[in-house]
């Protein structure tokens, strides 16, 4: 990993406006996430529908189920998920991998652990604007080792999406966005630079920092802090151990959201539709009517 030190100036620095801490809940089959986004305190963050920290030990799984609308951005932390889809599209994410997936006018798919012990990972959703939610699907992914990495003054980060310490990552956001997991060190301060426009938030994962301010009470895991206005955010790690957290921004889309499930739309009329077409299996959703994952096939069976 190279040395990178990127000077940067804030002209007004954002800091934490709203702070939830991410309580387990069970999902799928027998899996437990951490929800921030999208439940009851914060159903939207424009443009973030869901926020899951997931952590799921065979036989529990995320098993066939559909999704249209918007991106699923799985990001794995620790074990593997196996991928499987109606378009014949499979494979293994490991830890430190990527799976930028846009379902746009459909796609149905199952989600299961990969060998023994517990696996763990962050899924978001990305909505999609009005003009590219009934795009065809397709995938981006990228292994651990592929992921554009800078380092500098303590600081460590991986570049998801978008750019931070003078490296870019390859991955085409339809929704502009970005996407950095951070590792400071003791000791270690960070300036990130966020477009002023953008919507922005931090979810911590290890340690413990202090977010907009360096008087500001340190926060621990499993936090999610909303950050206000302001072209950037100002981190501190005041601990003796590493802080490692994402810090996560996206361009608004300023439009209505209907959202039932796993499919998010515009209009309720829009929903009656999707919910048409996936009982149907048209427009996007043919290829449900016989398709079954070899999860399920070997649990049917």
């Amino acid at each position: 990993m190279a040395e990178t030190v990127v000077p940067c100036v804030l002209q007004k620095p954002r800091h934490v406006v709203r702070k939830f801490l991410a309580k387990p809940q069970h999902e799928g089959d027998g899996a437990v996430v951490r929800r921030s986004i999208g439940r009851f305190e914060l159903r939207y963050f424009d443009p973030f529908l869901v926020l899951d920290e997931f952590s799921v030990t065979a036989p529990a799984g995320f098993p066939d189920h559909p999704h249209r609308g918007f991106e699923t951005v799985t990001y794995m932390l620790e074990g593997a998920v196996t991928h499987e889809d109606f378009e014949g599209h499979k494979g293994t994410i490991k830890a430190g991998d990527l799976q930028w997936m846009t379902a746009g006018r459909g796609i149905v798919h199952s989600e299961m652990p990969a060998g023994k012990g517990t696996s763990k990972g962050l899924q978001l959703w990305v909505n999609l604007s009005s003009k590219n939610k009934m795009i065809e699907p397709r995938y981006q992914e990228m292994q651990s080792q592929d992921i554009a990495c800078a380092s500098g003054n303590g600081v460590e980060v991986r570049v998801i999406a978008g750019e931070s310490m003078g490296v870019r990552s390859p991955v085409y956001t339809r929704t502009p966005t970005m996407y950095l997991d951070f590792t400071l060190k003791p000791r270690a301060h960070l300036r990130q630079p966020i477009p002023s426009a953008w919507n922005a938030f931090v979810y911590v994962l290890e340690g413990e920092g202090a977010f907009g301010g360096d008087k500001s009470a340190p926060i621990g895991p499993h936090n999610l802090l909303l950050l206000g206005q302001g072209d950037g955010v100002d981190v501190w790690n005041k601990s003796a151990k590493p802080l490692r957290f994402v810090l996560v921004g996206g361009e608004p889309l300023g439009e209505p959201v209907a959202q039932l499930g796993p499919f998010v739309m515009n209009t309720d009329e829009e929903i009656d539709r999707t919910i048409d077409d996936f009982q149907y299996c048209i427009n996007g959703f043919e290829k449900a009517k016989y398709w079954r994952s070899e999860a399920m096939v070997g649990i049917e069976g």
